[in-house]
C-alpha cells in the first residue's frame, strides 16, 4: 500500500491522528496501544480475503504427529516439544526410529531443501487466486529460514536455514519469488522459543538482546507485507515490549506504510489489541466490525505431517465452501500447506490450491474488496444453527451444514457478498430452473447475471423473494464447479 492511501485511510480514524502525531506530514505512532490500535489495517489485506499459510522447518525432517490423538497435539511442527513429554506417541515414534540418544538439533543437516524450487512454489500460490503470504521465518523451535546472528549466538550453534541444513536464504528466495507474481509476501514470527537457553534463564534479557534485534532483522531483511506474531502467551505485551516494538515498525521499519499485523503480541492481547483478529481452526467470528482472519491446515497439521493419509485432507469443496462462508461473515481465510522437508509441496496440496483457484479465476470479483451483508441469512436465527465461537480448536464443518443440514433447518441456498454497487448471491450448487433468494432489497431496475460467462437472467419479486428464472440452456451450458455466482447489480 503506497503511504498516500493509507494516509487517505487514516484521515477517516480521527484517533489514529489524535493518539499519533505528524512528522513531516507521516502520522507518527506512539508505543502505547491506544496509538497503535489506532492504526487501521490498510485496505489491500482487507479486500485481498484469501492468503496461504506455509509451516516449513526442521520439524519438516521428522514429520510426525498423532492424528486424532486426545491428549496429544496433532500439530506436526510441535514435535519437538512433544519429544519432551515421556510415553508420548512421540516419544515413542522419535526412539524407534532415529533413537534414544538422537537431539533434535541433529534434525537440521537433514533438512536440505535440495528439490526446494521458490518459482513454482509462487507460481501454484498465483493459480490458487490468493493474495499473500505468511511464511514460518521461525517457529518456536528457534530455527531461522534466513540467516540471523541472534539465532546462532544464544544456541550456540549454527541455527539458521543458511550456515546449516539447506545453505541457502530459503526465506528471501521465496519472498522475492512471490513478490515477482503481484504477491503480498509476510512472515510467521514467534516471538518465544521453548528450549532457547536465554529464554529458560532471563526473559528480559531473551527480549531485549535476542528477540528485539532478531524482529528488526526479520523486518528489513526480508521486508514483509505481513506479520503473523505468535509463542506469545507466557508473558504480558508489556513484557514483551510489543507496543514499543510496533512504534518502530509502523514509524521507523521500511515495510511501516504496508504492514500489516495481527493479534498475538502477549497473553493480554488476543482478540484485543494489535491488527487483524485471530482464531485457527474454528469457524472464525461471527461479526466483521474489527478485521478477523481464520488459519487452518488442510489436515489436522500445519506441519507436514507423514501420519495424515487422504482421509484426513478437506475435499476440494470442502475447502471452499470454508472460504466461501467465511469472506460471508467479513474474514479472511489463511490456508495452511507444510511443505516436505527436501522442499516439495505435497501433491494433494497442490491440487486443493489449483482447484480452489479453477472457481476464484472467473467468480473472484465476488470475493476480492467485497464485505458482509449486515444479516447474513445463512447465520440467521431459523437457517442453520449458529456456531460456537472460540479462538482455538472448535468443530467447523460447513459443507455438512450446506448440503445435509440437522432437521428443521433450511438449506443453504446461498453465501452473500456485497460492494458498494452489487450484492453477489453465491450459491452452492448447479442452478436449475429458478433460484429463490430471501431477504434480498431490489430496486425495479435490478439487473441479474451470472458471473461465469455474463449472461443476462430475467428475475421478479415475489414478497420478500427474488426469484431469479435460470433457462436450461444457461444450467446446461455452465461449466463444472462446486459453486456459482449471480450478481445482482443494484441489490442491497
Amino acid at each position: 500500500m503506497r503511504r498516500r492511501d493509507l494516509l487517505r485511510s487514516c484521515a477517516a480514524a480521527p484517533l489514529a491522528l489524535a493518539a499519533g502525531r505528524r512528522a513531516f506530514g507521516q502520522i507518527r505512532y506512539q508505543p502505547t496501544w491506544e496509538s497503535i490500535d489506532a492504526r487501521p489495517s490498510p485496505a489491500w489485506y482487507t479486500d485481498s480475503k484469501f492468503g496461504i499459510f506455509i509451516h516449513w522447518g526442521v520439524y519438516s525432517v521428522p514429520a510426525y504427529a498423532p492424528v486424532k490423538s486426545k491428549g496429544e497435539t496433532m500439530y506436526a511442527e510441535w514435535y519437538w516439544n512433544s519429544l519432551n513429554k515421556a510415553n508420548s506417541s512421540t516419544r515413542k515414534f522419535h526412539d524407534r526410529n532415529y533413537g534414544a540418544n538422537f537431539p533434535y538439533f541433529d534434525f537440521a543437516p537433514m533438512f536440505r531443501a535440495e528439490l526446494y524450487n521458490p518459482d513454482h512454489w509462487a507460481d501454484v500460490f498465483e493459480r490458487s487466486g490468493a493474495r499473500y503470504v505468511a511464511l514460518t521465518s521461525k517457529h518456536h523451535e528457534g530455527f531461522t529460514l534466513w540467516r540471523n546472528e541472534q539465532a546462532n549466538k544464544t544456541w550456540g550453534r549454527p541455527w539458521n536455514a543458511v550456515d546449516i541444513g539447506p545453505k541457502r536464504d530459503i526465506a528471501l528466495d521465496l519472498m522475492e519469488a512471490g513478490r515477482r507474481r503481484g504477491l503480498h509476501m509476510g512472515i510467521y514470527y514467534s516471538l518465544y522459543e521453548w528450549y532457547n537457553p536465554l529464554w529458560l534463564a532471563d526473559k528480559k534479557r531473551y527480549v531485549a538482546e535476542h528477540m528485539f534485534p532478531q524482529f528488526k532483522d526479520a523486518v528489513t531483511h526480508l521486508k514483509p507485507s505481513i506479520i503473523f506474531s505468535d509463542g506469545e502467551w507466557d508473558i504480558t505485551s508489556a513484557e514483551w515490549r510489543s507496543p514499543e516494538l510496533l512504534a518502530w515498525l509502523f514509524n521507523e521499519s521500511p515495510v511501516r506504510d504496508e504492514v500489516v499485523i495481527d493479534d498475538r503480541w502477549g497473553k493480554d492481547t488476543r482478540h484485543k489489541h494489535g491488527g487483524y483478529y485471530t482464531t485457527e481452526y474454528t469457524s472464525g467470528m461471527q461479526q466483521a466490525a474489527h478485521p478477523w482472519e481464520e488459519s487452518r491446515g488442510m489436515g489436522y497439521s500445519y506441519g507436514y505431517n507423514r501420519m495424515e493419509t487422504l482421509a484426513d485432507y478437506h475435499s476440494d469443496r470442502e475447502l471452499l465452501m470454508m472460504l466461501l462462508d467465511i469472506v460471508a461473515r467479513g474474514g479472511n481465510l489463511l490456508l495452511d500447506i507444510g511443505p516436505t522437508a527436501d522442499g516439495r509441496i505435497p501433491v494433494v496440496m497442490e491440487e486443493r490450491l489449483v482447484q480452489i483457484g479453477d472457481f476464484l479465476r472467473p467468480n473472484g470479483e465476488a470475493i476480492y474488496g467485497t464485505h458482509a451483508r449486515k444479516t447474513p441469512r445463512q447465520w440467521s436465527k431459523g437457517s442453520i444453527p449458529r456456531l460456537e465461537e472460540k479462538e482455538f480448536m472448535s468443530d467447523y464443518d460447513i459443507t455438512k451444514l450446506v448440503d445435509t443440514p440437522p432437521a428443521g433447518y433450511a438449506r443453504v441456498e446461498a453465501f452473500y457478498t456485497a460492494k458498494s454497487d452489487a450484492v453477489y448471491a453465491i450459491l452452492p450448487r448447479r442452478p436449475i430452473r429458478e433460484v429463490v433468494l430471501d431477504d434480498i432489497e431490489t430496486p425495479s431496475g435490478v439487473r441479474v447475471t451470472m458471473l461465469e460467462g455474463g449472461q443476462q437472467l430475467e428475475s421478479s419479486r415475489q414478497g420478500k423473494q427474488l426469484r431469479i428464472r435460470i433457462p436450461d440452456a444457461v444450467s446446461a451450458g455452465l461449466p463444472a464447479r462446486q459453486a456459482y455466482v449471480l450478481k445482482l447489480a443494484g441489490a442491497k
